[in-house]
């Protein structure tokens, strides 16, 4: 064939098809950068809302109340949209119009987890209505409301509450027919018909043989003497206060005032009690005393005791149970409760996660009845993307359906937040050297900085949102200001750039659980903090009177 000819089949067959795959390779390759510009976007607006969520629960007194928190979880789904706003550079529409991508926001905390997607307004009040008590409401004139929203208008907003629970059928015992709702830790909730009796119960769970229960104090894990600290000091302002805390509550000596008032901070205003607490704080001990007292109930044969020893992860109803069958409270020496690879830890775990894909792909999915946008699906998360959701409050986000090139972008990112009031991880206790001094510079660091005992003559135990800066009003009622109330420098090595650490494949509980004897002033002071923080933490079940009379003078 000559080289004319060549070069016409050149020009005309395979030039086309060159420029063709070219073209095609160009659009994939932009496709690949707008998706993973996507990702970012995404990720960005995630963790702006999770700030948003983190700063105002931390200068809002009663974040822990369920309609503050769904307060804030609206402020913080509304920094999430704003901020996708600013991200995908439309600012010139609402925020809300990017909604119709976004089939849900999922905030998931202590014991359960919210959805933020749409709903439709089921309000259908008419002239004549009956009350529950049969009357008709002859004297309402309906001409003269004016709902916001009415009958069947689709909504965005925050769902009902979901529990991280699971319903048990205790097959060795007929009738048994109970709910235990798990948290984020070992906490646990009980109700419902349990050895013949009915039963409503919350507590932690801890290895009763680790707990030793002496008059003042408990003896922990073998050899850790865990009592009452003489006193907690925080700064407010430039003041320092001895505190409790309790219930997720404050309670500041003012020695100040003529008769040595205590108080409250609600919104950063001090708001005084007639209460009179106990300098010494038991918070440590009556975490360690009550978790022995509730794991005793739940595993004992008693007649007022639960009898959930033999409880299989088979004697659930929901779909959990994969084949590997064990005993859900196992306490055996080699099996620790807290422990990551715990029978009670993996069935928690496995909990959480059917809760979320139960019911999350249902809303997900029902989001189609409301945007033409895609066809709205789940996605699937890999184990460690599961892991962070099990660890701490975390917000998930979904972005489905916009078009990037010649595909369409369907994505979701997930942040958790360490620094929170609600869970106290065995990650958030860090431990500081010497006093909580304005005029000092002592340190604090991880528990697993190496050779952490040489750095600390005088450890104290730190809960990490203690370090973080706090907002509060003068008695004027006017001028706001900053503060910090505990007084540490971070460690170079070990907290901000985590150069001088020891990794922890086990775990904490089994890292600090492996330092020496000599480190056992590192152990106790763990442990009483880690203590100290969970039991002050805020429990709906919680009989806060009771609560408050443990630390009462007069007690």
């Amino acid at each position: 064939m000559s080289l004319d000819k060549l070069a016409v089949i050149f020009i005309i067959i395979v030039l086309p098809i060159s420029v063709i795959l070219g073209t095609y390779t160009d659009v994939q390759v932009q496709t690949l950068k707008l998706q993973s510009e996507y990702d970012s976007k995404l990720y960005n607006a995630t963790y702006d809302a999770m700030s948003a969520y983190q700063l105002n629960s931390f200068n809002e007194d009663t974040s822990d109340l369920a309609a503050s928190k769904m307060r804030l979880i609206k402020a913080s789904a509304n920094a999430f949209f704003n901020s996708m706003a600013n991200n995908f550079e439309m600012q010139g529409q609402r925020a809300e119009d990017l909604q119709s991508y976004v089939p849900a926001l999922v905030f998931t905390m202590y014991d359960g987890y919210y959805i933020y997607s749409r709903y439709t307004n089921t309000l259908d009040f008419k002239y004549g209505d009956k009350d529950r008590d049969g009357s008709v409401d002859s004297d309402v004139d309906s001409s003269k409301i004016n709902p916001t929203y009415k009958n069947g208008d689709p909504l965005y907003g925050v769902q009902p509450f979901i529990y991280y629970s699971c319903r048990y059928q205790n097959k060795p015992r007929s009738g048994d027919d109970f709910i235990i709702t798990y948290t984020l830790d070992n906490y646990i909730s009980i109700q419902g018909i349990v050895n013949g009796n009915w039963v409503n119960d919350s507590g932690y769970l801890l290895n009763p043989d680790d707990i030793v229960v002496n008059s003042n104090s408990v003896t922990y894990k073998g050899g850790l003497s865990i009592g009452s600290e003489s006193k907690l000091e925080e700064y407010i302002g430039i003041h320092k206060y001895t505190y409790h805390k309790i219930n997720g509550v404050k309670y500041y000596h003012d020695d100040t005032k003529p008769s040595s008032k205590w108080f409250t901070l609600l919104n950063g205003k001090k708001v005084y009690t007639s209460d009179t607490f106990k300098t010494e704080d038991n918070s440590a001990y009556y975490y360690y005393k009550n978790a022995k007292e509730f794991t005793n109930r739940v595993l004992g044969t008693g007649a007022n005791d639960y009898n959930l020893k033999e409880l299989m992860v088979s004697d659930a109803t929901e779909s959990v149970y994969d084949g590997d069958d064990s005993k859900i409270f196992d306490t055996s020496s080699t099996n620790r409760i807290e422990y990551p690879e715990s029978n009670f830890n993996k069935h928690r775990t496995a909990v959480i996660r059917n809760t979320i894909e139960k019911t999350l792909p249902i809303a997900i999915a029902n989001y189609n009845n409301y945007s033409d946008a895609t066809n709205f699906q789940m996605p699937k998360l890999n184990d460690l993307e599961w892991d962070k959701l099990q660890s701490n409050i975390a917000i998930i986000s979904f972005l489905q359906g916009l078009p990037i090139k010649n595909k369409i972008y369907n994505g979701f990112a997930i942040v958790n937040n360490n620094n929170n009031s609600e869970v106290v991880t065995e990650e958030s206790i860090y431990i500081a050297d010497g006093e909580n001094d304005k005029t000092k510079t002592n340190s604090y660091y991880k528990i697993n900085k190496t050779n952490l005992a040489s750095y600390v003559t005088n450890p104290t135990g730190v809960f990490n949102i203690d370090l973080k800066r706090r907002t509060y009003i003068e008695d004027d009622d006017v001028v706001q200001d900053y503060y910090y109330p505990k007084h540490y420098f971070a460690d170079s090595t070990s907290v901000v750039q985590s150069t001088e650490t020891e990794e922890m494949p086990d775990g904490v509980y089994k890292y600090v659980d492996s330092l020496p004897d000599t480190a056992n002033n590192i152990k106790t002071t763990y442990y009483t903090a880690l203590g100290r923080e969970r039991f002050g933490t805020y429990k709906v079940n919680n009989n806060y009177r009771d609560l408050k009379a443990l630390y009462l003078e007069e007690h």
